[in-house]
């Protein structure tokens, strides 16, 4: 068995994070008595939060500075005045209360469990990621939960990998596999640390980048085919 230890990202891999986001997101625009257009309004959030998360992962802005940044963007973007910290609390309530697995996550992890040492580390708020993720339904099948806000270090830097090891006391990174969704932060994470990787690609976008993933993969299941070989 040429691997031992499966490290997931939790959003956009196990976790239907876009769904839980535009739930989150409408519920919080309610709140506050906007008249909620999906199209209009989620898009401009989606657009400022991706770009935000990016500038993070680069270093350029801290995890607390993002969770209120993001909506005085918005709020500039809009020309709609709102007080961004009490929105970033009730959008981050929202979201926490909004979690959605994948259709093949419970099934894949749950069969991979009894073969493998699975663990999560994800680029998360803790007050979010506590709930949705370590008291989601497939959290008893995880050694450990790893969320970046908790130990001040983010996916790419590969202290966080060596954090999410040391945590179960695994040492070979030879035996490990990173599966996740992102080139900029889960595989390029994984080739930082000197670990293999699986890049869930679900809608077959073109890897334009310098980073190469170990393993690629459309679907979930596929990855117990890599597994078994």
């Amino acid at each position: 068995m040429k691997y031992e230890i499966i490290i997931f990202d939790a959003d956009e891999t196990l976790f239907d994070f876009k769904k839980s986001e535009k739930e989150a997101f409408k519920n919080a625009i309610l709140e506050f008595d906007i008249e909620y257009d999906e199209n209009y309004h989620f898009k401009i959030y989606h657009d400022i939060n991706s770009a935000i998360w990016k500038e993070f992962e680069k270093g350029l802005i801290t995890q607390e500075e993002l969770k209120t940044e993001r909506f005085k963007r918005l709020s500039d973007k809009l020309g709609i005045r709102f007080d961004e910290a009490k929105f970033a609390k009730v959008y981050m309530r929202h979201l926490a209360n909004a979690s959605f697995l994948y259709e093949d996550s419970i099934a894949l992890v749950e069969s991979l469990h009894k073969t493998y040492r699975l663990t999560i580390v994800t680029n998360g708020l803790t007050d979010v990621q506590d709930t949705r993720v370590r008291k989601s339904v497939i959290a008893k099948y995880f050694e450990d939960v790893v969320i970046s806000e908790e130990i001040q270090v983010a996916k790419p830097d590969p202290k966080i990998f060596e954090h999410a090891l040391n945590n179960i006391n695994h040492t070979d990174k030879s035996k490990v596999l990173i599966v996740g969704d992102s080139l900029s932060s889960d595989i390029q994470g994984g080739v930082n640390s000197g670990i293999d990787t699986c890049w869930y690609n679900p809608n077959r976008i073109l890897n334009k980048t310098q980073i190469q993933p170990t393993y690629e993969i459309s679907s979930l299941m596929e990855l117990k085919a890599i597994l078994d070989r």
